[in-house]
């Protein structure tokens, strides 16, 4: 899309569940309450994109740290790497990227030796809350949530024929 279109992609952060205590849920208690036919349609969606669904298989962190994590490498010119790095531990490597010890170690694989800075300082955990109150503010309910060009919101993991639609769209009269 990037070359097709010139489109920026930037990762903001977006607290889902704020509500989820530090140390997650149980995996059980999501099944529960969305049922394994969820879990089988995201299975297959990943599948079909050419992704491995590998979540870890008893909890379903709380991930501010992460979040705050994240935005501490954005400052550091490290953001989408430790982005990118987040996802693939917890969809594919089944880690649980609420725990403090599994974030330093990959924090440490992104190039960041001091991530405990940002659960110590307000700073990040302010950034997350401001990125996730401007979500809100313009009807993300969910994750993922892109907004197009400013002007189309598109929620949930979509195709990329989708977005080619989308851009090719929104385009269109210029």
């Amino acid at each position: 899309m990037r070359d097709r279109f010139g489109a920026e992609i930037t990762w903001l952060s977006y607290d889902l569940h704020p509500e989820y205590p530090p140390e997650g849920i149980r995996r059980a208690d999501l099944h529960a309450r969305y049922g394994d036919a969820f879990h089988d349609r995201l299975k297959e969606q990943f599948e079909q994109q050419g992704s491995t669904y590998n979540p870890p298989p008893d909890v379903v962190p709380n991930t501010r740290f992460a979040l705050r994590l994240t935005e501490l490498a954005r400052e550091r010119g490290l953001g989408l790497r430790m982005h990118d790095r987040l996802m693939d531990a917890y969809w594919t490597g089944a880690r649980n990227i609420g725990d403090a010890d599994e974030l330093r170690a990959l924090a440490a694989e992104v190039g960041i030796d001091d991530p405990d800075a940002a659960w110590d300082d307000p700073t990040y955990l302010e950034r997350v809350l401001a990125s996730t109150a401007q979500a809100h503010s313009i009807g993300v309910t969910g994750v993922p949530g892109f907004l197009l060009d400013r002007r189309l919101l598109v929620l949930g993991a979509q195709p990329r024929e989708l977005f080619a639609r989308a851009f090719e769209q929104l385009h269109a009269g210029e």
